[in-house]
């Protein structure tokens, strides 16, 4: 072929790969105009948001501030919290795969530090967190695309890091897998944390923050919801005999690995880390990794008062102990006690 037929090809060629691109780039554009936008129902723990329900993806806008306060770590323990839209942890965030996921995070004027996101549900460097980092006073936005369904962390990403999740600035997104998750009638919101004081556990009064104590990897409380007796007596969840229940566990550490346990059930069910495609059955005790979380299930056969523990068991002591209590009636061909006078029998 002619040197000048090879270059007029080679333009044609390279127009081509210009067309195709644009029109590849409109059709993308229609397509996330054509979204239909959805205000995100978002739930603070221990409620959760009901599921999506839809069939289609959607473009779902999640408005977070980032607000610093001073609140209740055990009682008559103070601690200034870091927090997502006022509370520790912060809300539920309940989304489809394929949904386009817009992000609103301001930072409250009030506040004396640098906040931002980082999403283990988001494809791409920062997890976000790069796009959204806000000064107090300002608004960030970001979009991005849920590729991947599962249950997964958000945390706050300014430097340090580990200060900043330390304090409080962490929640849970879950992406549903096209179809939504199996029905079931309890849905609960449990997360993990630990707290690091310059001072011992239970000392009154209004506690700093001890990085050195962190970096050692020696927490004062460890804590379901951001408290110590958060899940305890009027805090305790509550379901009935028959019903089936989900708990979305999250574990953001920042440093310890959680072997979470409730003492009287079976885990029927357990998506390991995140997962929602194959769950594991009949499971005693899971483990969930510092920065990570796992779903429970299971069906409640007998009344009583359930105890949620990480069973490295002396964590109890330091905050890490909750309850569920069940209502309904008693199952004596499941467990029950034996008197004297039936002990007698031959």
């Amino acid at each position: 072929m002619h040197p000048k037929q090879l270059h007029i090809l080679a333009i044609l060629i390279f127009l081509l790969l210009i067309a195709f691109g644009i029109g590849s780039w409109l059709k993308s554009g229609r397509a996330e105009a054509s979204l239909e936008t959805i205000e995100a129902v978002i739930t603070h723990a221990p409620e959760v948001p009901p599921p999506v329900g839809r069939s289609k993806p959607a473009r779902v806008v999640v408005r977070l501030e980032a607000v610093e306060l001073i609140g209740e770590l055990a009682p008559d323990v103070k601690y200034e919290f870091w927090t997502f839209n006022g509370r520790v942890p912060g809300p539920f965030i309940r989304v489809r795969v394929g949904d386009q996921v817009e992000v609103h995070l301001k930072n409250s004027e009030k506040s004396k530090n640098t906040h931002t996101v980082d999403f283990h549900a988001v494809t791409g460097p920062g997890g976000g967190a790069n796009h959204l980092m806000v000064e107090p006073g300002q608004e960030a936005v970001i979009r991005f695309k849920a590729l991947n369904p599962g249950l997964y962390i958000y945390h706050c990403a300014a430097n340090p890091v580990p200060v900043h999740i330390a304090n409080g600035l962490y929640g849970l997104i879950l992406v549903e897998p096209e179809g939504g998750l199996a029905p079931v009638d309890r849905e609960f919101y449990v997360m993990q944390s630990e707290f690091y004081t310059e001072e011992e556990l239970g000392t009154t009064g209004l506690q700093a923050q001890s990085s050195t104590k962190g970096m050692m990897e020696r927490p004062e409380y460890i804590v379901f919801n951001g408290k110590v007796g958060s899940l305890l007596e009027s805090g305790a969840l509550k379901a009935k005999v028959g019903e089936r229940v989900r708990i979305f566990f999250g574990n953001i550490g920042p440093n310890l690995v959680s072997s979470f346990h409730v003492i009287g059930e079976i885990f029927d069910s357990v998506y390991r880390e995140g997962g929602v495609t194959e769950p594991e059955h009949n499971i005693q005790t899971t483990l969930v990794p510092a920065g990570s979380a796992s779903i429970v299930e299971f069906t409640l056969q007998m009344p009583g008062d359930f105890t949620l523990v990480d069973h490295s068991i002396f964590r109890m002591m330091r905050g890490a102990l909750g309850t569920l209590h069940v209502e309904g009636h008693d199952n004596p061909d499941i467990l029950r006690k034996i008197n004297e006078k039936e002990r007698s029998k031959p």
